[in-house]
């Protein structure tokens, strides 16, 4: 992808998830998830009603009239975007990868946390951390996470979430707002996930295609396993190979619902053929 086409390309994501995020996920967003506490803003004078806990003495003292603190919520927060960038995101019975639609969620997050002036970071993550991208705030940073989820090109293709989960946790020593976004075809990430959900606000981003939940019959196929590059020929014909290939999807779902479940963190399903959304706004309502 030559300049050009990768800045039309961030530009028209740009405009789609900076509409979604200013008109529908802004106000949601700030709801749902709240500051580190409350910092002190200034004194008034006290009016009937206010909590005499909040007097402030000093200041009462000094006037011979009694004066409130007023607190306001430390609002600036951290997101922290975990992406897949594995073979198998490269996957889509239709026009739109995973891949698309992982980058256009990200797009609406980053631009939703922008709105509130919190600071936005990406880890992109295959086998290996493949790329780590600090915290930072503005619009200009959010047009590169953009660019990095549209062009980047990672040297492994298969999977291992549980290593970019440790990376993350060693490198983000305060509370942050961490959304990963994959397909969570693989496993053994339950532990390191626990121990991310005891200190983050974790929600998991699970988007796969239709074709994944079912095979079609349609006789003797050549398929190529997108993460280790093994050409094989499946006969689809079999109803015994069509329901393992179901039974590997489902297992791999109800993993990943138990994993957050269990970690206290939170979880949404998108199909690519989904409105996403439509799920990101439940999620933030239900949360809020």
């Amino acid at each position: 992808m030559n300049t050009k086409e990768l800045l039309k390309k961030v530009r028209k994501i740009e405009i789609k998830t900076r509409r979604l995020s200013n008109h529908v996920f802004g106000g949601e967003y700030h709801s749902t998830f709240k500051g580190r506490g409350m910092t002190f803003s200034e004194v008034r004078q006290y009016q009937f009603g206010d909590d005499v806990r909040s007097i402030d003495w000093n200041v009462t003292a000094r006037y011979n009239e009694p004066f409130v603190k007023v607190f306001e919520e430390e609002r600036e927060l951290t997101m922290m975007l975990i992406a897949d960038v594995s073979g198998s995101e490269f996957f889509g019975s239709t026009e739109t990868f995973k891949k698309d639609i992982i980058t256009e969620i990200a797009a609406t997050l980053a631009f939703s946390a922008t709105q509130n002036n919190d600071k936005i970071g990406l880890l992109l993550f295959s086998d290996e951390v493949e790329l780590y991208i600090p915290p930072k705030k503005g619009r200009s940073h959010v047009l590169r996470i953009i660019r990095e989820l549209l062009e980047f090109q990672p040297k492994n293709k298969q999977t291992d979430l549980a290593k970019a989960l440790k990376f993350l946790q060693n490198m983000m020593k305060k509370k942050a707002i961490v959304f990963i976004l994959s397909d969570f075809l693989t496993d053994d990430y339950q532990h390191t996930l626990k121990i991310m959900g005891n200190k983050h606000d974790v929600t998991g981003i699970r988007v796969y295609d239709k074709r994944e939940e079912e095979m079609p019959n349609v006789g003797m196929v050549q398929m190529q396993d997108e993460e280790t590059g093994e050409l094989i020929w499946v006969n689809t014909c079999s109803k015994s190979v069509r329901t393992g290939y179901a039974k590997y999807f489902r297992d791999r779902a109800d993993y990943f619902q138990s994993s957050f479940r269990l970690s206290g963190s939170g979880s949404i399903n998108t199909r690519t053929d989904e409105s996403y959304v439509k799920k990101l706004l439940g999620y933030f309502k239900q949360r809020g």
